[in-house]
């Protein structure tokens, strides 16, 4: 077995465990048997493209969601894209929930390259474990663009389509371990528009009470917000 055939089985597996669908449920809807299905999950078989379309449309996600990391686009343009990000397929932010005063942290995987300075993205946001972390929350699937000050992230909740969601990134061409972004969005606990500082990060954050305190809003985002009316982050 090849190790593509097994990351994209264990990606079935999960996405089908995240839809709460059995063995037999899955296979039905695809018209394969169960023993198929079951060697797809295990990388004893590679997955045909045609079925691994069916498969996507079945689980309610897109296909790209199913490929393995060999398979993923990096953002890698040295002359025209922003340092923070080149080079990557893969990057993590954190919140600070002070609902249930919890770090809320996400993973986002790039997809697929859509025009010159647009990407197709995944959003996967708190989760409990790293290894499985597609099982989550909430889940976006949208475009990250680049631009020389700005670089903008556009999603949608991949489960409830209503709810939009948007984030800025100040001065990205510059190269960094972090970078601050505002996060736009609604929530759903209770329901109401909701805008939130979002540390960015090209790999994981040691999540400690230090973490937790730079991502709580601070006497100089309140003074900040008192002087221009408006939550801002630079």
């Amino acid at each position: 077995m090849s190790k593509i055939s097994v990351e994209i089985g264990k990606r079935i597996r999960t996405f089908r465990k995240m839809r709460h669908l059995t063995l037999d449920e899955l296979s039905a809807i695809i018209c394969k048997s169960k023993s198929t299905l079951s060697k797809y999950e295990k990388g004893e078989i590679a997955v045909d493209i045609e079925t691994l379309y069916e498969l996507a449309g079945a689980l309610h996600i897109h296909v790209e969601q199913l490929l393995c990391q060999t398979g993923r686009t990096t953002l890698s343009a040295p002359d025209r894209y922003p340092a923070f990000f080149n080079g990557l397929s893969q990057f993590y932010s954190y919140i600070f929930d002070g609902r249930n005063r919890q770090i809320i942290r996400s993973v986002f995987d790039i997809l697929s390259k859509t025009e010159t300075n647009q990407y197709k993205i995944m959003m996967y946001m708190n989760f409990s474990d790293y290894d499985h972390y597609q099982i989550c929350e909430n889940t976006y699937w949208g475009y990250i663009e680049h631009y020389d000050a700005v670089t903008n992230i556009a999603l949608t909740n991949q489960d409830t389509p209503m709810e939009k969601a948007s984030v800025q990134i100040l001065a990205s061409y510059l190269d960094a371990d972090t970078k601050w972004g505002l996060w736009n969005g609604f929530s759903s606990r209770p329901m109401m528009p909701i805008a939130i500082k979002m540390l960015f990060s090209k790999s994981l954050l040691k999540e400690d009470a230090e973490l937790a305190k730079k991502l709580q809003v601070s006497r100089e985002d309140i003074r900040l917000l008192k002087h221009y009316n408006m939550l801002s982050v630079t």
